[in-house]
């Protein structure tokens, strides 16, 4: 993936920053099921190649996060284990949320339809067959 790298100091700056925040983020979100951890990667790896080729390369090269984002990037999708965990961990913090925490209707209404929309989401992604 190649982008025009920002020549702005400030910009730049803010793309750092933003994708540094994403990538712990991200990585909180291996932990916490509440926080995803695709989208914060994607969007730490979409700052880091506007921003820093050698933060860029770090990322999609790392042992633990690099794998799921050069797959879900080159359209290869993700591994069926990865999609079980995430749709399971989508409802179970959603449904307790809606369960425990959200008092009015049409917000439950809103989590549940977000849950609905996620999990559409990743079941229409190539699974990646990974290699024995």
């Amino acid at each position: 993936m190649r982008e025009k790298i920002v020549n702005n100091p400030l910009y730049l700056g803010f793309l750092m920053t933003v994708g540094w925040l994403s990538v712990a983020l991200g990585t909180l979100g291996i932990f916490l099921p509440v926080l995803p951890t695709t989208p914060f990667l994607l969007l730490a790896a979409g700052c880091f190649v506007r921003s820093s080729p050698k933060f860029y390369q770090w990322l999609v090269q790392h042992p633990r996060l690099g794998g799921y984002i050069m797959h879900y990037l080159s359209g290869e999708g993700l591994p069926k284990r990865a999609k079980i965990i995430t749709i399971l961990m989508i409802w179970f913090s959603i449904g307790l949320s809606t369960w425990l925490v959200i008092p009015i209707f049409w917000g439950k209404i809103g989590m549940l339809s977000i849950a609905v929309g996620v999990s559409i989401y990743i079941v229409r992604l190539p699974t990646l067959e990974l290699k024995k």
